[in-house]
């Protein structure tokens, strides 16, 4: 709740962020969210002319929602891709976050880059207070094949750009597991907030923007000095 409290007041600056160049942005959302969830930050998006669409899959149940190979979701990005005619970036909330970056190792060619919000793609996958939960509503085990491969898979830097954004306060899924290996073509920024806050936090919006601004062709890191070295602690 104070995350969204602070918008209103964060207006002004989130403002000032870069603006886009019109090409695609597929907004996934987290673990039994639906669009909805997303609907704020994709409005902020494309205010600022990044043409920001929800999956369009209901909620996310995981392989449910998105097919057992994910043909789904993959339907999706290509058509997206097709109406803009250029690669689309991917920014994913928790789960949706996982599924970005594992779509991003399927097609490359069809993603300019990945940016997770709080997405545990890594480490020890029980280290979070709802996998339990995960695994009554998705139907899938947590150890089975399938997710061990890709957690051994996540250990490496994606195909594409990616930044992935976390919180030492998340209370959801342990911090460390979201945090991009290292890279020329990774980096990782560590905000105030808490998991489910994520798509509600004014530090948030700001770094989606100014990394979905980046020109395709050269993508840096994101830049932490002056102000911002008070907004986004040290990673």
């Amino acid at each position: 709740m104070a995350e969204m409290a602070a918008l209103p007041m964060a207006a002004p600056w989130l403002a000032l962020a870069p603006r886009g160049d019109g090409h695609g942005v597929l907004v996934l959302p987290g673990f039994v969210a639906n669009d909805n969830a997303t609907a704020a930050l994709r409005r902020y998006l494309r205010a600022l002319g990044h043409d920001a669409r929800g999956w369009e899959l209901g909620r996310n149940f995981g392989r449910r929602s998105i097919g057992l190979e994910s043909e789904r979701l993959l339907e999706r990005l290509e058509a997206l891709r097709a109406a803009t005619g250029r690669p689309v970036s991917l920014v994913g909330w928790s789960l949706g976050g996982v599924m970005a970056r594992q779509l991003a190792r399927a097609v490359p060619d069809a993603v300019r880059q990945i940016v997770t919000l709080g997405s545990p793609f890594t480490g020890n996958p029980y280290a979070s207070s709802i996998a339990r939960l995960y695994e009554r509503v998705s139907g899938d085990r947590i150890d089975d094949v399938f997710v061990a491969a890709m957690l051994a898979e996540s250990r490496t830097p994606p195909p594409v750009p990616s930044t992935a954004i976390y919180s030492h306060g998340d209370g959801i899924v342990a911090w460390r597991n979201c945090v991009e290996p290292v890279s020329a073509t990774t980096d990782n920024i560590r905000v105030r907030g808490s998991h489910v806050g994520l798509p509600f936090n004014p530090a948030v919006w700001f770094a989606v923007a100014d990394r979905l601004a980046l020109p395709e062709d050269r993508w840096t890191r994101f830049d932490r000095s002056g102000w911002r070295r008070s907004v986004y602690p040290a990673a």
